[in-house]
């Protein structure tokens, strides 16, 4: 079955960066874009960033510049890397796959930006 494992998220002060790594398995990963989506709190679920099969790169206008997405095919994993944090870039952090057979999201990973 399609499983989604986030990891990375930590408390970080502003300015300073996170790596985030959503680990895959289940499915053929180098055939699907995958994507990051946060949800900060009292706040609904947005998209962050989008990575095609083909490494073709889409990004949110509030990370655009700050945040990059990047996949290893060789290691079934997706990235998000992220620089000059923000207070309002603190919420739970998650990949997702949309397939055929719908969509899948891993359990979140927590990254607080705080002084």
């Amino acid at each position: 079955q399609v499983q989604l494992v986030e990891s990375g998220g930590n408390l970080v002060q502003p300015g300073g960066s996170l790596t985030l790594s959503c680990a895959a398995s289940g499915f053929i990963f180098s055939l699907y874009t995958m994507e990051w989506h946060r949800q900060a709190p009292g706040k609904q679920r947005e998209w962050v960033a989008s990575i095609s099969r083909g490494g073709i790169t889409n990004y949110a206008n509030s990370v655009k510049g700050r945040f990059t997405i990047s996949r290893d095919n060789a290691k079934n994993t997706v990235y998000l890397q992220m620089n000059s944090l923000k207070v309002e870039d603190t919420a739970v952090y998650y990949c997702k796959i949309s397939t055929g057979q719908g969509d899948y999201w891993g359990q979140g990973t927590q990254v607080t930006v705080s002084s």
